[in-house]
């Protein structure tokens, strides 16, 4: 079944055709009220919401219940008993962009890996599925490229198409040791909550984070304990997990404008420009200066 997209309110700036059964909506609240947009979505499709900028909310049941998604926050819908169209009050000043999937399209690009997808599951693939979280730096940097696009308008409809697969890929990716059943020990609340302090602690020195052993130490748990825990709760290792976190820190500081780039790297802990510079490549694929230039 054709999934519906008419246009009862405020059509989306982009509505892209990506593949049979597979849109992208982008929608960039310019203006300092808020905006409507309403699109009828059947019960066939998945939907993934990432809004970059501001605040959107999400209404159902005829204004009964109410998502409120915030900026850099994703949110996946899929209710296979009922339709779900869309009904969303985009902030002023907001950056919506939406994927909108058949379930049977997903199922295509994804049936060797539905044993770890949720709800693609054979058991699960009729029930409902709602999910919130934080956007990936990674992803951050394709939507942002998304509702940057400046390029010739005749490749437009193909750039999208490789940035919508892109997204959909970072989205469910996710390491194989992340993949194992969970460690025994993560059952303890108490240990939970001293891998969440890691992760606090690197993130508040993160120009200078202790080491490893140290960090141990001051949380009290073991080396071995804060490795596996740090890799089962947040997917990576805590260094790995804080770089990623030094150049979103870095993204966001150079988008001020108020920074130059040896200012930056300073201030995540890098002593010259030179080494700032090859991280910052390393993670998004461009330097700093061009990223700045193709916003």
């Amino acid at each position: 079944m054709e999934i519906a997209l008419k246009n009862v309110a405020k059509r989306a700036e982009n509505e892209t055709l990506i593949d049979e059964g597979f849109y992208l909506l982008v929608h960039n609240n310019t203006k300092k009220q808020a905006q409507k947009l309403i699109r009828e979505v059947d019960s066939s499709y998945i939907q993934f919401h990432f809004c970059l900028k501001g605040s959107c909310g999400f209404v159902f049941n005829n204004g009964r219940y109410v998502i409120d998604l915030k900026s850099e926050h994703s949110l996946l819908l899929y209710n296979p008993q009922r339709d779900l169209p869309l009904n969303v009050d985009i902030g002023p000043k907001s950056v919506l962009v939406s994927l909108i999937m058949s379930i049977k399209k997903l199922h295509q690009l994804f049936s060797q890996e539905a044993g770890y997808i949720t709800f693609l599951s054979d058991e699960n693939r009729d029930k409902k599925y709602y999910q919130d979280g934080l956007i990936k730096p990674a992803m951050l940097m394709v939507l942002n490229q998304v509702v940057g696009f400046n390029l010739n308008q005749s490749i437009k409809k193909l750039y999208y198409k490789g940035k919508a697969y892109e997204l959909l890929s970072l989205f469910f990716n996710r390491s194989d040791e992340s993949a194992i059943e969970a460690c025994p020990f993560l059952v303890d609340e108490e240990n939970v909550i001293k891998i969440r302090k890691a992760k606090d602690i690197v993130i508040s020195r993160m120009a200078e984070p202790p080491g490893l052993q140290e960090l141990a130490n001051e949380i009290g748990l073991s080396l071995k304990k804060l490795k596996e825990g740090f890799k089962q709760i947040y997917g990576d290792s805590v260094y790995s997990f804080l770089f990623d976190y030094k150049m979103e820190y870095a993204r966001k500081m150079l988008e001020t404008g108020e920074h130059n780039v040896n200012e930056v790297g300073l201030k995540i802990g890098y002593s010259t420009a030179s080494h700032f510079i090859a991280g910052f490549k390393k993670k998004y694929g461009t330097t700093p200066k061009k990223y700045l230039m193709s916003l």
